[in-house]
């Protein structure tokens, strides 16, 4: 059997791995207890509480948990509970469907017992209130159309006095346990001030995360939007187990983005990779993509292991 492994997006990976590695007898409980690590945490500014909001001053959240095409489940546009993740797994265990959204997701997840809460702190909301001081209420394009404010994590989010170094994405999370079971998967607020109602790549099965056990798993983080139009994390599992490596395979699907859509610096899109052997790697369309990584040698954040541009 291979080495269990458990890989999560971000610097914030690294509390990601920390809380699902107690729970990797089950890789499908590791990446579950990853996101909600993340979900909880106020510091982190695009996932669960202390998310940033949308235009209107509200947080929406996404979430999905896969371990094979037959056992997914997914949630987006989720208002009052912290934790998405959470009720994506609920979804594909006690459900007949794939993905739920909005009041419906909230009245599912409040029929199981989960108990709804607010998730806008102070800081997100003072966030929100600043941006929309130097953005008036006609000034949409950012978010209609045009270039989405900042979501890489070494850029600041707009009109921040907060390190650039602190700001983040989506958390995904890859999971292999000591059985050989794969399990993958994401969580977050989507972009900061985003048109109420976008929904990004996280939530859908086959762009932001697909895990196939036969072939390998693969979680995107970045613009949504460059990876919703490709079904990049669909793509990157087909590369391998067509016999691509798993870099191979990450940076066919940059190599895609960059072919397919006018780019502007503000891009970013970054993917891990992860065989059934436990062989795994990541690719990003610019530098500052980290991962991390914990097994029973390895408790680190890397450096992306190849990027396109510069």
């Amino acid at each position: 059997m291979p080495q269990p492994i458990l890989l999560a997006t971000w610097s914030f990976g690294l509390k990601a791995v920390e809380a699902g590695w107690p729970h990797l007898a089950s890789s499908l409980d590791a990446v579950e207890q990853g996101c909600r690590a993340c979900e909880a945490d106020p510091e982190v500014m695009t996932v669960g509480y202390g998310g940033y909001p949308d235009l209107s001053g509200q947080v929406s959240l996404d979430a999905s948990i896969m371990r094979s095409p037959r056992e997914c489940g997914s949630v987006c546009y989720v208002r009052r509970f912290m934790h998405p993740v959470s009720i994506a797994r609920l979804v594909m265990e006690k459900t007949p469907h794939v993905l739920l959204a909005g009041e419906g997701a909230e009245r599912f997840a409040a029929q199981c017992g989960l108990r709804p809460t607010e998730i806008l702190t102070d800081a997100a909301r003072k966030a929100w209130e600043d941006w929309r001081r130097n953005h008036p209420e006609s000034d949409t394009r950012l978010c209609a159309g045009g270039v989405p404010p900042a979501n890489v994590e070494e850029r600041r989010p707009p009109q921040s006095d907060l390190p650039a170094n602190e700001y983040h994405d989506t958390v995904g999370v890859l999971a292999l346990d000591a059985t050989g079971g794969l399990a993958g998967a994401c969580s977050t607020s989507g972009l900061p001030f985003k048109l109420p109602g976008r929904v990004g790549d996280s939530p859908i099965i086959g762009h932001g995360l697909y895990v196939d056990p036969a072939a390998g798993a693969a979680v995107a983080t970045g613009t949504g939007e460059l990876v919703m139009g490709l079904c990049g994390s669909f793509l990157a599992v087909e590369l391998m187990r067509r016999g691509a490596s798993p870099v191979e395979a990450a940076l066919e699907v940059i190599r895609r983005v960059t072919a397919e859509y006018d780019l502007h610096e503000n891009h970013q899109v970054g993917l891990i990779t992860l065989t059934p052997t436990g062989e795994w790697s990541c690719a990003a369309l610019r530098p500052g993509f980290k991962v991390a990584v914990r097994s029973p040698e390895r408790n680190e954040l890397v450096g992306c292991t190849a990027t396109l541009l510069t």
